[in-house]
């Protein structure tokens, strides 16, 4: 996709209703020290639209970016912060759930997961709690550019033995610094959004 403009158009709270945008929706999950942030950033060309936290489990809202007027990519709350009270940690979830369950125009939820760990329990739950609801995850595994290019692969089959994936689910390695794995995932937004465009023509 190419980005003519991207805005920040809504933002959920524990008690706000879900909106209902009218237009295809892409959400991301993730633990809160996850790179999240970077990724969405990434996506959009900008360098700080979505905020990166210096304190990690601050972000309590589901945020609504506008790409193109066309789609959104919805930012959900990073769960899984060590700090966070039990009942704080109880409103993100219900949060994040209350958007699965009721948003009409999600086409897809991407779980972004370290590649340099094996997933946790938070990002096993989350990963169930996302099939549960009927979604095909795809799983990104951030901080490419912190491992080796020949661990790669060993690292991915991690990921997909500690999320115990089901077969033929899709996992993209990316990277904040270098950008790879960006193309790949504008790719299948705009495929599953609707939204592939031709080739950009020559200027005239």
């Amino acid at each position: 996709m190419i980005i003519k403009n991207v805005s920040l158009d809504i933002v959920c709270g524990i008690t706000s209703k879900m909106p209902e945008t009218g237009r295809p929706e892409v959400a991301f999950a993730g633990k809160s020290n996850v790179g999240k942030s970077s990724l969405i950033n990434g996506l959009m060309n900008r360098k700080s639209l979505a905020r990166t936290s210096a304190a990690p489990g601050k972000t309590q809202t589901i945020n609504f970016y506008n790409v193109n007027e066309a789609i959104y990519l919805v930012d959900l709350p990073g769960y899984g912060y060590a700090k966070a009270s039990e009942e704080i940690k109880a409103k993100w979830g219900k949060m994040i759930e209350d958007y699965l369950h009721k948003s009409k125009e999600i086409r897809c939820v991407f779980l972004l997961v370290d590649i340099r760990h094996e997933p946790g329990s938070n990002d096993k739950i989350m990963y169930k709690w996302i099939l549960d609801h009927g979604y095909e995850p795809v799983i990104i595994a951030t901080k490419l550019d912190k491992i080796k290019r020949s661990q790669v692969q060993k690292q991915l089959k991690v990921l997909r033995q500690g999320l115990q994936v089901v077969p033929g689910t899709k996992i993209i390695p990316f990277s904040a610094q270098t950008k790879q794995g960006r193309e790949e995932i504008w790719d299948l937004i705009d495929e599953l959004t609707g939204m592939a465009e031709p080739e950009e023509a020559p200027e005239e």
